[in-house]
């Protein structure tokens, strides 16, 4: 699985408004593989700084073990309080990598301030989707390191999904109406 730091993804595709989904809600929701390899959906805070997309967690928490264990994660971004989607869905995923250098754990804590003691991980990401409406399609923009912007539309018909790779010519052309 091809990985990439959350600052590559931001210089490939600058007007992909994932960080902006983001930040309109302080909650998220995290997905993690248990032991037994069902998987375990849970809330979070996610943090963007210094180039990277940063995963905070409670000491031993489920989560935080989870991730030791399989560092493959999923992070779903808070969808609001209605089904409008305003803003569109967007989704996360990758390879959660933990922090144990100390002086790294150092600089975080003296920038956020977070309760200690904390597990951190720094995010690899292998894929972004941001899922939005326009018109009467629904529109998704898939992102994977080193591959072209994929945009996949299907409407709510019996015709099958319809892709084009060719990068759109602006963020503004889908936008979730009703």
């Amino acid at each position: 699985m091809q990985t990439s730091s959350w600052a590559e993804f931001e210089a490939a595709e600058a007007k992909f408004a994932v960080r902006k989904r983001f930040a309109q809600y302080k909650h998220h929701v995290l997905a993690t593989l248990r032991a037994d390899g069902s998987p375990r959906v849970t809330g979070l805070e996610v943090d963007i700084r210094f180039g990277e997309l940063w995963l905070g967690m409670m000491p031993n928490s489920r989560k935080a073990l989870d991730l030791r264990r399989d560092p493959r994660f999923a992070v779903y971004a808070n969808p609001g309080p209605d089904a409008g989607m305003q803003d569109g869905d967007v989704r996360v995923s990758g390879r959660a990598v933990e922090v144990t250098n100390t002086e790294a754990l150092s600089r975080y804590a003296d920038d956020v301030h977070p309760p200690q003691p904390f597990h951190l991980f720094r995010t690899e990401l292998a894929e972004v989707v941001y899922t939005g409406v326009d018109n009467d399609e629904l529109v998704m923009r898939v992102w994977r390191p080193g591959t072209v912007l994929r945009t996949i539309r299907r409407g709510n018909n019996a015709e099958p999904p319809r892709e084009d790779t060719q990068r759109p010519a602006s963020d503004d052309s889908v936008t979730a109406t009703h």
